[in-house]
């Protein structure tokens, strides 16, 4: 059963269950935080209790200076989030954050803890296929904006605000750093289940590319392909949670 935690600004439940037989940990994208997840409890089957991850650097922890390095943040989140791994639980993370859940598993595995029950990985190539686009984290302005314009994950109302921009700026570039200078390393494949998901409108994310992370599992492994592109988890949120949680209400 699960017992009450002390509150930590890494972990936001949108709805607390003292009774989870599961908990759901999900990772944000680039520039993303919590809040992304928060609809997410009520469509989730009962029993699942959601676990929104916050790094620092975004929304109610904007104040604070993000990470730009992917393996010490999930360093740090394997000693933070421990306290609520004592039930069982699996992760879903799109884009950035389908790689903190893939190398967070493979740090639980070096250490020999419990392992997640499954992986979501979504909106995220397989580690071993080189990036589509150039390195963007570091450009000057005005070449930044123009190129989180085309990516289309930044509200325009957003870029065209000076202000806005000027605070959250900083996070955009961590955010693109932890991507942009993560380096894979060759491992065994986890013998945990994983699901791929994708857009088949994404740029930068091919279907074949989805497929690949295949090779990162020696148990089951499914792919499924949503209409839209990158931010399909919003466009087609639906369809993702109904995916999502028939898979969840298996294990």
């Amino acid at each position: 059963m699960s017992i009450a935690k002390t509150p930590s600004p890494w972990v936001v439940i949108p709805r607390s269950d003292g009774r989870a037989r599961l908990r759901l940990f999900c990772f944000p994208y680039a520039g993303g935080g919590a809040r992304t997840f928060h609809p997410w409890a009520r469509m989730l089957p009962s029993g699942v209790e959601l676990c929104a991850v916050q790094p620092p650097g975004r929304e109610n922890r904007l104040s604070e200076a993000p990470y730009t390095n992917m393996l010490e943040l999930v360093d740090r989140l394997a000693e933070v989030l421990a306290p609520w791994m004592d039930v069982p639980f699996a992760f879903f993370g799109h884009s950035n954050g389908a790689i903190m859940s893939f190398e967070l598993a493979r740090r639980l595995r070096r250490a020999g803890r419990p392992l997640p029950l499954h992986l979501f990985l979504s909106g995220r190539q397989a580690p071993h296929l080189p990036p589509r686009h150039e390195p963007i984290h570091a450009l000057a302005e005005p070449a930044f904006s123009e190129r989180l314009r085309r990516l289309e994950g930044t509200p325009e109302e957003i870029l065209q605000n000076d202000e806005i921009m000027e605070l959250v700026r900083p996070l955009l570039r961590a955010d693109f750093a932890l991507a942009e200078t993560y380096a894979y390393a060759a491992e065994p494949p986890l013998a945990i289940p994983i699901s791929a998901y994708g857009g088949d409108e994404d740029p930068d994310v091919f279907v074949d590319d989805v497929h690949a992370w295949r090779e990162y599992t020696s148990a089951a492994f499914h792919a499924r392909i949503f209409p839209g592109g990158h931010f399909f988890l919003h466009s087609g949120r639906a369809a993702v949670l109904e995916e999502l949680s028939r898979e969840i209400a298996r294990l």
